[in-house]
C-alpha cells in the first residue's frame, strides 16, 4: 500500500535553510526570519517562531545563496497549511506560484 508521501507528484528535498518571509498582503509588516525545512517543485514547508499565518496569505520567500555563482531563490507563494508545533513555533505549508 502506498503511503501519503509516495503519492506526491514531486519529491521534497530537505534543506533546513534560513530564509526570510515577506507578507505581500501587508507590506508594512517587517520581514520574518524563518527556516525552510523542505522544498519541492510546487511547495515548501517553513518553520516560523511564534508566528501563525492565515490560510490564503500571499508571501515572498527568499533563501539567500552563499555562493556568488548561484543566485538566491525568490518565490511567491500562498499559505495552504499552518500547524502549530508547540508554543514556540508553527510549521507553514505553502504552494509556490512563481519562482525566480
Amino acid at each position: 500500500m502506498l503511503g501519503y508521501d509516495d503519492k506526491r507528484n514531486f519529491y521534497r528535498m530537505m534543506v533546513n535553510s534560513p530564509c526570510q518571509v515577506n507578507l505581500l498582503d501587508n507590506p508594512s509588516n517587517p520581514e520574518i526570519q524563518a527556516v525552510c525545512r523542505d522544498i519541492s517543485a510546487t511547495g515548501m514547508s517553513i518553520e516560523l517562531e511564534k508566528e501563525a499565518l492565515d490560510l490564503g496569505a500571499l508571501l515572498e520567500v527568499v533563501i539567500e545563496s552563499n555562493n556568488d555563482q548561484i543566485p538566491s531563490l525568490v518565490a511567491k507563494a500562498k499559505v495552504v497549511r499552518c500547524d502549530t508545533q508547540n508554543e514556540e513555533s508553527c510549521l507553514v505549508g505553502v504552494e509556490i506560484s512563481e519562482m525566480n
